[in-house]
């Protein structure tokens, strides 16, 4: 790899506009402490310490762009109710715009509820509705996305899917189409559900497991003829310029056009990988918004989601040591 000025290239992030479509979350921890069973039922009696609220789902790669300094609006639909408060307080105390979210009375917030006691997860309580958009629903998010590519013009859009309903195929193809026409690059994350409904974007990210669930594929051997084959199987349905392909603790594999390589992971202590997709394609985006160069994307990205799978629950990168790591090791 020609030498980066890795200073330079992380101080640009504070110039790139990146906008985040999907699926936003509440995630709520309550921790207690248990003591008894309940006379009620042969249940234990939770009794509450402290309550804490973060952002979850889509909002989480928001966060992590927020955290290496872009300008960074999230575009989704939610409810007009408490917990939709709490999340776009979350958001502002972020600095993540929200002015391109629609809060309609059709929908409820999605809050994922955690209950726990001596650091192990008793119960979760989920309150949402993962039913596709409304047709006024979908109106109102396209309208926002609309409003949002003219007024910001954005570098980059990113599709995060939860399967919670906003990402409708509707949805997704007219704000590829907006895309296209303002040249805003689109990356995206991808579920099972509406997999193959990304035609045309610049970036799709899948995880190993999901491209094999996509394309019903039986494969143990993770080489690169495999997902050369994968990336043109994937492209014959999509049309797409790159496949981002993350393998778990194999690394990640990228290719475009002739291109293709696997980078493989480097050595961590690995805490938990919760939160590790987002972390990355947060950063692919954004390195790709800046440089345009997919070797360079890949690498970061790789490290970055490496970082995250130290730290304990879902975390944002932090900034500092990603610039630290990226001198170290790819300098």
């Amino acid at each position: 790899m020609s030498k980066i000025d890795f200073d330079k290239l992380f101080s640009s992030f504070s110039t790139i506009k990146a906008g985040v479509i999907g699926d936003v979350m509440l995630d709520i921890y309550w921790w207690g402490h248990v003591d008894r069973i309940s006379p009620e039922a042969p249940v234990p009696v939770v009794a509450l310490d402290k309550k804490e609220h973060r952002i979850g789902g889509a909002g989480n790669v928001a966060l992590n762009l927020g955290a290496l300094g872009a300008q960074v609006s999230v575009l989704s639909v939610m409810g007009n109710d408490e917990n939709g408060s709490a999340l776009i307080k979350l958001f502002n105390e972020n600095h993540i715009k929200t002015s391109w979210i629609a809060q309609q009375p059709s929908r409820i917030t999605t809050a994922k509820t955690r209950i726990i006691s001596r650091n192990q997860q008793m119960m979760r309580l989920d309150a949402e509705i993962t039913k596709d958009l409304s047709v006024d629903d979908e109106n109102a998010l396209i309208e926002k996305v609309h409003q949002y590519i003219t007024s910001e013009r954005p570098q980059v859009i990113i599709f995060e899917d939860y399967n919670k309903g906003v990402l409708t195929e509707r949805v997704i193809k007219e704000v590829t189409a907006l895309c296209k026409q303002h040249g805003v690059i689109t990356t995206v994350d991808p579920k099972r559900k509406n997999f193959f409904s990304y035609e045309g974007v610049d970036i799709f990210k899948p995880n190993l497991k999901e491209v094999k669930d996509g394309l019903n594929l039986l494969i143990d051997d993770v080489n690169l003829p495999t997902l050369n084959d994968i990336h043109l199987q994937l492209q014959k349905k999509l049309r797409h310029a790159i496949s981002f392909i993350t393998l778990s603790e194999k690394g990640v594999f990228y290719q475009q056009n002739s291109t293709a390589k696997i980078i493989p992971s480097h050595l961590r202590n690995i805490a938990d990988v919760s939160g590790a997709g987002d972390t990355v394609i947060a950063v692919a985006s954004l390195i790709y918004a800046a440089t345009q160069r997919i070797d360079l994307m890949a690498e970061v990205a790789n490290i970055a989601g490496g970082l995250v799978c130290e730290e304990v629950g879902t975390a944002a990168v932090n900034k500092d040591r990603l610039l630290h790591e990226c001198k170290l090791l790819l300098s």
